[in-house]
Parts: C-alpha cells; structure tokens; sequence
C-alpha cells in the first residue's frame, strides 16, 4: 500500500477523532504511504440559509505533513433537491484531484457512507470504517435512506469492512453478504503516554472543584436536561464545565449556559488532556437510546488514562467498564452519584497498561489494509 484517499465524516483540525490518530501512525510506520484525506464539503447555499457565513472548500494541501498527508474540501454547490447529480459532482472533485497527486491506484478508506458514490465511480478497493449505526440517528427521512442506500452498496462491494464496537458489528453481520469477509472489529484508544504526563492547571479551568464532560457536544449523545440540573444543582458547589465542539441548536446550548455551566469550547488534542487531568469529577451524562448503544467512546479510553473519578449514564462502553474509578448511575440517581465522587477520596490508581493505546489499533487497521485486493 502506497496510496490511500479517506472519505472522512470530519475535518482534520485540532480535536483529533479516531481517523487522525490512526492515520497518523500509519503514516509513520510506513514512509511509503501517503494520504489524501477527504473533509466534508463545504455546503454555502446552506450556510446562507442558516444565516452563516459562507463556508468554502479548498484544493488538496499538504502543510501537515509535506509529501505525505494532504487535506482536501470539496464544495457542493447547490442542494440534492435542486442537484440530483450533487454527490457524482461531489466525487469526481475527489477523484480529479487524486489524479492530479498521481494517485494513479490507490486504495479507498470510507468512514462517511457517502464515500460509496466515489467507490462505485473509480472502482477503487475500498474500506468502510463504521464508527456510528447512523440509520439509528434522528435524522430527515430522505437522509435515512441515503445512508440506507450507500450502505447496501459498502457493505456488497468493500474489499473490508470495520465496526468500531463489537455491537455495531452485531448489529451489520446480517447485511454483509457470506461471500465477503466478515466485519472485523477495532475499537477506538488513547494515546496512554500523552495522557500520563503531568500537565499545569488551563488558565480558563474555573476555581474550585470541576466537574467536567469532554468531547463534541451533540442531541443525539448527550443528556441536554440532565446536564443543566446537574449545572444548577451544584451552583456554589462546584463548576459543570464543557470542553469540545458545540453542535447543539442554539436553544440547546443557551439551556446549558443559563443553567450555570461553562461550556469553553473546543481544545487541540494535546491541550485537552490538561483540563482532564485537572477535573474533580469526570461525567458522561449520555441519553440511552440505540443510537448510542452502538459506539465505542474514544473518550472511555481518554478518561481512563487520566486516573480521574467517573460518573455515566448506563452507555455502552463505560456501562462494560471493570474499572472500580468508574460509577454507573441511572439518570435519576447521577447528581447524586456526582456529588458522592466530589466528597470521597480519589479512587485506586489504575495501571496504564490497562487502557488500549491506539498504536495497538493502529497495528489491527494496517492488518485490515493489507488484506485487501491491490488497487488495478
């Protein structure tokens, strides 16, 4: 393998997600590879519609790691409704600009279901890394059954298929045809040494005790109601802080702040373990639904490296955790349980070798890749 184009569900910006820390070290245990990797596109009509500025794509740039990785953005200019052919026009921009990085056969890495419409144009081998069950999402009918559609196609056609969990695994067996190979499961990690390392106290870390929730704020995971009573409830007590992406609504994201929580936004990979380290009391105030049920929580790994006090809804991952740092809690019972873990002695340390660091995921996925058919 010497070429891979990544189809990505995000960007490569500084919170890093599964598809960074994997590929990373990839790139880095193979000075032959090189990666084009794929952002979602820039979308302005519906910029413009929600009242945002325009957003613009950008062609293949290779600041990160010259030679080796590029980043891509394509642009959709017009929305399906009025472009059926949106995502043809969508993958031959990808395709094109492949050509053009003399990515004459490369393998094809689909973490976005939309990537299918660019496997079934080029033919290239493709992978499909499943790291959501996005059919159990709330989303607009026709979403659904696009995801619906490209997924028929993955799951016929790729060369090799990942599920990040082995219930996500469960759940697709049935849609992989007998005559492919079964869907192998590499969960997600930490990078355990980067975890470790003392780290001073982020200037903006409230004084006092902090309870804290990092990762992407999002209604499909976390518990919106739950998170503002447990912000007022501790009002005085200690401070309800949020670290990451914001993709809530508006109505969502206000609730929280009126409610008392802090809510900083997002931090580069390597700031984000400060203001774990630092944190009272870790929270997963997640709802429960089969959405949820299907994921592998990178942050299960991020809070277990940091030897922190844990407080979670019943979900997947943490719910399965034999770590005697994490408390299980149902809904009713999880400001109580929080403030339990403010007033009791820090937990047993726990021993880093228990946690999977991704250099270890990172070995499995290049197994996955080098079974695959050799580009034509």
């Amino acid at each position: 393998m010497t070429d891979l184009v990544v189809v990505s569900l995000e960007r490569w910006d500084d919170v890093w997600r599964r598809n960074q820390h994997l590929l990373w070290r990839l790139l880095h245990t193979d000075p032959a590879l090189r990666v084009l990797f794929v952002e979602p596109p820039a979308d302005p009509t519906h910029d413009v519609r929600s009242k945002r500025r325009p957003q613009l794509g950008h062609r293949p740039s290779d600041e990160l790691l010259a030679g080796r990785l590029w980043r891509m953005r394509p642009v959709k200019p017009l929305p399906r409704r009025l472009d059926p052919r949106a995502d043809d026009r969508l993958a031959l921009q990808i395709e094109r600009a492949a050509q053009r990085l003399g990515f004459d056969a490369p393998l094809l890495w689909v973490n976005d279901p939309g990537g299918a419409v660019l496997s079934r144009r080029t033919g290239w081998p493709t992978l499909y890394d499943m790291t959501d069950d996005w059919l159990a999402a709330e989303r607009p009918g026709a979403e659904l059954e696009r995801i619906a559609a490209h997924e028929r196609y993955l799951f016929a056609h790729a060369a090799e298929v990942v599920a990040c969990s082995p219930e996500l695994q469960r759940r697709k067996a049935p849609e992989r045809p007998a005559s492919m190979p079964a869907i192998t499961v590499v969960r997600n990690a930490v990078d355990v040494a980067a975890y470790r390392r003392p780290r001073p106290r982020p200037a903006d870390l409230p004084t006092g005790a902090v309870v804290l929730y990092v990762g992407t704020l999002h209604g499909d995971r976390l518990d919106v109601d739950l998170c503002a009573e447990l912000a007022a409830t501790l009002t005085g007590a200690a401070a309800v802080v949020f670290v990451g992406p914001d993709a809530l609504t508006p109505a969502q994201s206000s609730r929280l702040r009126a409610s008392g929580a802090r809510l900083l936004g997002p931090r580069g990979h390597d700031e984000v373990v400060a203001y774990l380290q630092h944190a009272d009391v870790l929270i997963v105030p997640h709802v429960v639904t089969s959405f949820t049920e299907s994921l592998d929580p990178i942050k299960l790994y991020e809070y277990l490296a940091v030897d922190r006090p844990v407080v979670s809804t019943a979900v997947a991952g943490f719910r399965d955790a034999a770590d005697p740092r994490v408390a299980i809690a149902a809904r009713e019972d999880v400001i109580r349980v929080v403030q339990e873990a403010l007033t009791t002695a820090a937990p047993p340390e726990w021993s880093a070798a228990d946690v999977a660091d991704w250099d270890e995921r990172a070995s499995a996925m290049r197994a996955v890749l080098d079974r695959m058919p050799a580009p034509a």
